[in-house]
């Protein structure tokens, strides 16, 4: 999926690939908040909001015949429109992702293209949808079959949901099919995610104030549009962070993949926050050190073990393969050594299905992956060393699988012009198998401290 994005914040014009593991990093204020987020959004936008538009006619035939038949090579067909006008619609919600004045991207545009190859839908299909323990409708489509069959599950005469929902029922259907395996499921940890950990109960107590008042209310006011008012001071990704925090409980009850498939990497996960969360009945927070008899409050914890508690919480309850899991300066608040811990998680992470996207300043974070993608080529010398230094298989990081790229200035073409401009952008950064990352974003601060240091040193006296 390669990402298009103009006039958006700091960046005048940019196109980026997604990796197993993309990283975005650069200076501050380079715009990768902005690239971050804008992803982020569009793929929440996606499938939430936006659905194909399926024919009256289609819909008509359905409640009078019970049961009609859709090729799916008509959509397959007209894919690249439909995500034209996808890209459309999210664009103009650009300024309700960043709680932002219309005026700051009135000239923004964002984008995402496929190969034609790459749009193919779905072998299988199978899905019943309904309301108040009725089914009312089954959508399948048959393997080596271009046909998706809908069919009403009760008489057509009984049928009591409005035209238009329907539509909206089989056009989201129709989008799983042709673009489900394309765009990923998306969780974001934003930079904001300490402070959504810190003040959880008050956020929850404002939101069930404002509830308790809302009932009180005359009928005529829209009691829905009030309550999504809430947050609009705040970006979307802050409150996902926000609303994710605030169903900790029930989200508990559930385990994902990795804690059924690969609880090894939960254990990783529990030493580098050294110990574990808990949840209890009562919908109350703790963090419980490794070995010791407390609970500790999200107050009383510290700031580390705050960053990382969206994160512990996907990993153990809501991870599924093929997902996003997006982490903006996944360094925030930690030692070295557990960012270079952090890092071959996200590795362990890739090799087991899920996708990762980060933002980092951290130049530990880099070279960790560096090292695990020159430890991957392997031979008697490196799988000694690799064993030595406690990597472990599952640790080794194929340099095909990483995209990079640095937001700075560069010199690149614009749509329309003729020559080269300089301005902000992200330059894709160049990854080898033997050298790793070339992340000069970082190289030339730390080329500029050695260089100031050995003077100092060497420098003889005056």
């Amino acid at each position: 999926m390669k990402i298009s994005i103009k006039n958006l914040g700091a960046i005048k014009q940019a196109e980026f690939t997604l990796g197993e593991l993309t990283i975005i990093c650069g200076g501050n204020n380079t715009g990768k908040t902005y690239a971050t987020y804008a992803l982020f959004g569009f793929l929440s936008f996606w499938r939430e909001a936006f659905s194909i538009k399926v024919p009256d006619g289609d819909v008509l035939r359905l409640l009078n015949e019970g049961s009609v038949e859709l090729d799916i090579q008509d959509y397959i067909g007209n894919a690249q429109e439909i995500l034209k006008k996808g890209c459309a619609a999210f664009t103009e919600q650009l300024p309700h992702v960043f709680a932002s004045s219309d005026k700051h991207f009135s000239d923004s545009h964002f984008s995402v293209d496929f190969g034609s190859s790459e749009i193919q839908p779905v072998p299988t299909f199978e899905r019943t949808m309904g309301a108040a323990k009725t089914q009312l409708l089954s959508i399948s489509k048959m393997a080596n079959s271009p046909l998706v069959t809908i069919s009403l599950l009760v008489e057509k005469e009984k049928v009591r949901i409005p035209q238009d929902v329907i539509s909206r029922i089989i056009g989201d259907t129709l989008k799983d099919i042709v673009f489900g395996h394309l765009f990923p499921h998306p969780f974001i940890a934003s930079a904001e995610r300490t402070g959504a950990a810190i003040f959880r109960n008050e956020l929850n107590f404002a939101r069930n104030r404002l509830l308790e008042e809302m009932s009180s209310m005359e009928k005529d006011i829209n009691p829905f549009e009030l309550l999504s008012k809430v947050y609009t001071d705040y970006a979307l990704p802050v409150k996902s962070n926000v609303d994710f925090t605030r169903q900790l409980e029930e989200l508990a009850k559930k385990d994902s993949f990795i804690a059924k498939e690969h609880p090894e990497i939960l254990n990783d996960f529990t030493d580098i926050i050294g110990g574990d969360y808990l949840v209890t009945k009562n919908d109350e927070l703790y963090y419980v050190p490794k070995g010791k008899r407390i609970r500790l409050t999200m107050d009383e914890s510290s700031s580390a073990v705050r960053s990382l508690l969206d994160i512990g919480f996907y990993l153990r309850h809501v991870a599924t393969p093929g997902d996003l899991l997006m982490v903006d300066e996944p360094e925030l608040n930690l030692h070295p050594e557990n960012q270079r811990r952090v890092a071959r998680l996200f590795t362990r992470l890739v090799n087991v299905g899920v996708n990762v996207f980060i933002t980092t300043h951290s130049d530990y974070i880099i070279k960790e992956l560096n090292t695990m993608i020159m430890l991957n080529q392997g031979g008697e010398r490196l799988k000694a060393l690799a064993e030595r230094e406690h990597y472990k298989a599952s640790e080794m990081l194929n340099s095909d699988m990483v995209k990079v790229y640095i937001a700075e200035e560069a010199l690149i073409k614009l749509d329309g012009a003729q020559r080269k401009t300089r301005c902000q952008t992200l330059v894709e950064a160049d990854i080898d198998s033997k050298l790793g990352i070339e992340a000069r974003s970082f190289d030339q601060t730390i080329d500029d401290m050695n260089r100031i240091q050995e003077e100092i040193v060497w420098g003889g006296d005056e």
